[in-house]
């Protein structure tokens, strides 16, 4: 059922077949919304969680049998849990965000991820953030405000939960990307999935209920879709650069926006449109601006390997390092 559109969008330009894959991703994502406010009518969301993570899980049986459960050998198992820990963290906040905020609100405010990461990324990782990057990150924030108008409305325990999702997002994406630089992209899905599955049956076993024969099919389709999603995604950013499909991340939110008003009746105020598009262009030049630095960074390891021994090349090497920083400040 999928080969067939794959085998068309296979003879577009690369680029284009990246931007396609990008967008089908935002509307499977945007669709997995829609699907986990529906079912949070009858199961209750943490549940919900439970069930995706299963269901998941059961899609990587294919990649289990291709390649043995000895393809799952890591001698990081420590950080694979801190990361699964923050990973089921995640998805617990924003599917009960999900279920209490107007869902066009919930994915504008999700958009902030990028901008905790640059923060946590000082921590985590040691990184060095130049004025740039924090003014892009301040102004973000301030698109955050714009949605949510404090001195306006009353900031909801449900806008606090998608809020909170996002920071541990950022989270779990600074502990994947430090497992990125030992082990391969499958490794860290599987032991995804594998890690969340018992961490996340744990908080659904305190509001468990048995879900009718119409709910297990709901919840079939949503961690079918949520596997298609992640095809989508993975295939996009294996045809391109990251920075180059991140802006059509924004699609997200016309996608959302639309299944909101034609199934729950939502209809997003100019405010969220506003601070939305605040908070996506700040997270994209955060984005591109990493990016940015790390081809610098390759750039000069490439120099160091490719010189001959014999020759110094610490000063030119320092030089490098010191202008690749001081352009991080301006």
């Amino acid at each position: 059922m999928f080969s067939l559109p794959a085998i068309l969008i296979s003879r577009l330009p690369q680029n284009l077949q990246a931007t396609v894959f990008m967008i089908m991703a935002c509307a499977f994502f945007a669709a997995m919304s829609g699907l986990i406010r529906h079912i949070s009518e009858s199961v209750p969301p943490l549940e919900i969680v439970f069930f995706r993570n299963v269901f998941g899980l059961m899609a990587l049986l294919p990649w289990f049998l291709r390649n043995g459960f000895g393809a799952l050998k890591t001698n990081r198992i420590g950080l694979y849990l801190v990361r699964g820990s923050f990973g089921s963290a995640t998805m617990c906040f924003w599917f009960l965000g999900v279920s209490l905020v107007p869902l066009a609100e919930a994915t504008a405010l999700s958009f902030t991820a990028p901008l905790f990461a640059t923060i946590l990324a000082i921590f985590f990782l040691g990184e060095k953030v130049g004025i740039r990057r924090w003014t892009a990150t301040l102004v973000g924030f301030a698109g955050t405000m714009i949605i949510l108008r404090p001195a306006v409305s009353t900031i909801e325990p449900g806008t606090i939960m998608i809020i909170a999702s996002a920071a541990l997002m950022a989270c779990a994406s600074i502990f994947l990307k430090k497992l990125m630089t030992t082990d391969s992209p499958a490794q860290a899905v599987a032991w995804g999935g594998i890690i969340m599955v018992p961490t996340t049956f744990i908080p659904a076993l305190f509001v468990w209920v048995w879900p009718s024969p119409e709910s297990l099919l709901w919840l079939l389709l949503l961690g079918t879709i949520a596997t298609m999603a992640n095809l989508c995604f993975t295939r996009a950013i294996s045809l391109s650069d990251l920075t180059a499909i991140l802006p059509y991340d924004f699609t997200r939110l016309p996608f959302v926006a639309l299944i909101g008003y034609l199934v729950f009746s939502q209809v997003p105020d100019f405010w969220t449109w506003v601070g939305a598009a605040v908070i996506f262009s700040s997270s994209i030049y955060v984005s591109w601006r990493e990016s940015k630095l790390e081809r610098k960074d390759e750039a000069l390891v490439a120099a160091a390997v490719g010189t001959s021994p014999a020759v110094d090349v610490s000063g030119d090497i320092e030089a490098a390092v010191s202008r690749a920083e001081r352009d991080d400040k301006h």
